[in-house]
């Protein structure tokens, strides 16, 4: 049976990594597990107070207020300890920002069946930081580059720069099929659905949000292709669903790709996904200056081109892909 937990009276100084949050916000994260019909209950009644203050679920936080929670009584359900795990691979860090190569199979977040992902593993990994979070996203079959902000501020600054297009985002894909045009612009509006089991899904469809691609010939089999892939825009599974639309499933893909292909992949070493956050180029959030940072391809992926390789002659491109792509 779930016990009853209670948090008391509590005062919070606010410092700089929390600039800028609203207070809504700010409550969700430091009382986990209340439901958010709770916390705006309770900022409406007043009992929540910013320097002694009744304030509204848009007020934006700032180094040196002190927010008054009220006793907050809810039920708890044990939770099991987040692992610490291996340490991630740091592709880059600075006073702002964390950029790490991440494992495939591996989800970014905790949630919807998943007790922990990667922000969670990193906080226990880094007990000492005032401030861990997520920048961006990438599907849980996905591996490669993750940046992840170390203040408010970055946040808030990466945050403006993936909304506003100033981000280019590079993927490798190895798809069914041989791609032809060594490049094409790809643009076909993506809806998002639930599936009668009430699984997220995504089609195209006139009725959905624009969604833009760009698609480069990187490489070429008898049956395969391996692309790279610059993402306009960053809808969910858009890679994957751009790509099926077009006849040309991701291998290893379970939601859109070849099912039987697929089997078939396992049995020759391949048992994942083959998408790979390859590059990402953006401007570093204090100092403005661009940086460009690259994931090399995962092992496993670039153990199966070389197979691909040995098996039969490519027709296009030199090299297989590297971290320099």
């Amino acid at each position: 049976m779930k016990e009853l937990g209670k948090i008391s009276v509590s005062r919070h100084p606010v410092g700089a990594e929390s600039e800028g949050q609203r207070i809504d916000n700010y409550l969700s994260r430091v009382c986990k597990g209340v439901p958010k019909s709770h916390l705006y209950r309770i900022l409406r009644s007043g009992e929540v107070r910013v320097n002694r203050k009744r304030v509204g679920p848009d007020y934006r936080l700032q180094p040196g207020d002190e927010v008054r929670i009220p006793p907050i009584r809810l039920a708890q359900a044990p939770r099991p300890p987040v692992p610490a795990g291996r340490a991630y691979r740091i592709l880059h860090e600075d006073d702002d920002l964390l950029a790490i190569d991440k494992p495939a199979g591996m989800a970014v977040h905790g949630g919807s069946g998943v007790s922990f992902g990667v922000i969670e593993q990193l906080r226990r990994q880094r007990p000492e930081a005032r401030f861990l979070e997520l920048a961006h996203r990438l599907d849980r079959e996905t591996s490669g580059l993750l940046l992840v902000a170390k203040r408010r501020s970055a946040l808030t600054a990466l945050h403006d720069q993936f909304r506003q297009g100033k981000v280019e985002k590079f993927y490798l894909a190895l798809v069914r099929g041989r791609w032809q045009a060594p490049l094409r612009h790809v643009s076909l509006a993506l809806h998002k659905y639930r599936t009668a089991a009430g699984e997220r899904r995504v089609s195209v469809s006139r009725e959905g949000k624009p969604a833009r691609s760009v698609v480069r010939l990187l490489a070429r089999w008898e049956n395969f292709s391996l692309l790279e892939v610059e993402l306009k825009t960053g809808r969910t599974h858009q890679i994957r669903v751009h790509l099926s639309h077009l006849g040309f499933p991701l291998c290893g893909d379970d939601k859109y790709g070849d099912f039987d292909l697929n089997k078939a992949l396992q049995k020759q070493g391949l048992g994942r996904m083959f998408l790979h956050a390859a590059r990402l180029a953006f401007d570093q959030p204090a100092s403005g200056a661009r940086l460009q940072l690259a994931a090399p391809l995962a092992e496993e992926l670039g153990d199966f081109l070389q197979r691909l390789d040995a098996e039969e002659e490519r027709d296009f491109g030199a090299e297989l892909p590297t971290a320099g792509l």
